[in-house]
């Protein structure tokens, strides 16, 4: 078997000592080609021990180390990605077949071998920032790029795999509850249908999977993860209060008792997904979020109990005065853009839900963190996590996530509606700037931005 090490600088002075290039394997306890490649590829003797005498072999969970997943992730998991000692990309791809990778692993260290001294230092350190002359669409025209892959006849965006979008779903309903256009209506019901009569749901044991492969919702990817049915439970659950339907108020409930039982942790929290253990701060965050809301809908008090308490664990176990939240519990990386957003966010709605000032004072603590040690203050925008002196590779690159700016600009514009004691309007401002740079190219994700854009109007 492969003796893989962990991401840190040892890892990677080693390659640089040892001359050797890095085997970065990107993988999550809830990806069966994952599994599949440990039981094939890297449980072969000849293939482990080539690897152990010409690469030093890294392996990352992305559930983990989301951040090193955004900058590596080579199309999907896993990812085999060969990296110089400096953490420089020199090639890679997803799955690789036992049969394969003696070549590819022969090919990479020979060229390794050769260009080593040529590769020295090329690792990027800054984000590729668009020019405002990139930012020319308007808000009419990312709509109607956003619902130009709307599929009539099998609901959802695009063709295949299908992954269940809800960002353009809550705009449809915005759009509808504005407007009163029954194509509004029309696109969600017949996605939100689609996605439970046709593969999506498991009606056995509940919970929505991550995608399906084909575009009618069919031969599910049957992982399921919390973000993916906290999404789908938000914006059920408005469906339920704009629509009216009986049968989104039904969802909505099986949705929230899906989470709370079996992602639950018995501590209160809950699971990253039906395979993973571990309770990541964003994912709880949203978790919270949405089980509040159904909370409301339902007129389920013992709901909106669970979500607070699950709320308050995790953020505690995650906390830090002044250093914000980690994204998991005891050894977790701290300063991640989307756990302080999320959790922000949560906290808002937990204040909303009962005025309680302490919701209200750690948001604006994670506010205060997020502008001090985030925010691009030239040009605007929030970056994706702190920066630190032990960063390896393209940790060093600055980056500024579309939707993780989009939910900034939410989060830090109703922080700025109840706070006494700082201006939070020109950081929100500046965060929606930064995701309008990008918008253009989302495709349906998009919506986060015009979701934004509406918000702080």
């Amino acid at each position: 078997m492969v003796q893989w090490e962990a991401w840190d600088e040892a890892a990677f002075a080693r390659a640089a000592r040892e001359a050797k290039p890095v085997l970065l394997s990107i993988t999550a306890a809830w990806c069966r080609a994952c599994h599949a490649m440990d039981r094939t590829t890297y449980a072969d003797p000849a293939v482990a021990a080539l690897i152990a005498d010409r690469f030093v072999p890294v392996r990352v969970d992305t559930d983990h180390r989301p951040d090193i997943n955004e900058r590596y992730n080579l199309g999907g998991w896993p990812t085999t990605a060969f990296l110089t000692a400096d953490g420089a990309l020199i090639t890679g791809g997803t799955f690789v077949t036992l049969e394969r990778m003696p070549g590819v692993l022969t090919r990479v260290a020979e060229a390794h071998a050769a260009r080593a001294a040529d590769w020295a230092g090329e690792c990027a350190t800054e984000y590729p920032e668009q020019t405002e002359d990139d930012a020319a669409a308007t808000d009419d025209d990312l709509v109607g790029a956003i619902f130009s892959t709307f599929d009539e006849e099998c609901g959802g965006f695009g063709v295949e795999p299908k992954f269940p979008h809800a960002a353009p779903l809550h705009l449809a309903l915005m759009l509808y509850r504005d407007g009163g256009d029954e194509r509004w209506r029309a696109m969600v019901e017949r996605t939100l249908d689609a996605m439970w009569t046709g593969g999506l749901w498991d009606p056995s044991a509940g919970g929505f999977y991550r995608y399906a492969a084909s575009r009618d919702w069919q031969q599910p990817h049957v992982e399921k993860l919390l973000e993916t049915n906290a999404a789908l439970l938000a914006v059920t659950v408005d469906a339920a209060v704009g629509l009216g339907r009986e049968a989104d108020r039904d969802r909505a409930a099986a949705i929230a008792r899906f989470i709370t039982t079996s992602l639950r942790d018995p501590r209160g929290g809950y699971y990253g997904s039906d395979a993973d253990r571990t309770l990541y701060v964003d994912g709880n965050a949203q978790a919270a979020s949405a089980l509040m809301k159904a909370a409301v809908a339902l007129e389920d008090d013992a709901l909106a109990r669970e979500a607070l308490a699950s709320l308050e664990r995790v953020i505690l176990s995650c906390y830090r005065p002044g250093d914000g939240v980690a994204h998991e519990p005891e050894h977790g990386v701290r300063g991640l853009l989307a756990d302080q957003i999320a959790a922000m966010a949560a906290l808002l709605d937990a204040h909303d839900l009962t005025a309680g000032e302490p919701y209200q004072m750690m948001a604006e603590e994670l506010g205060y963190y997020v502008v001090g040690r985030l925010e691009d203050a030239e040009a605007g925008g929030f970056f994706d996590r702190t920066a630190g002196a032990a960063d390896v590779g393209l940790l060093r690159m600055r980056r500024k996530p579309f939707a993780a700016n989009a939910e900034a600009a939410i989060a830090l514009g109703r922080l700025q509606r109840i706070s006494r004691e700082y201006d939070f309007a020109s950081a929100a401002a500046g965060a929606l700037r930064a995701a309008a740079r990008q918008a253009s190219r989302q495709g349906p994700l998009a919506a986060h931005y015009i979701l934004a854009a509406r918000f702080l109007r």
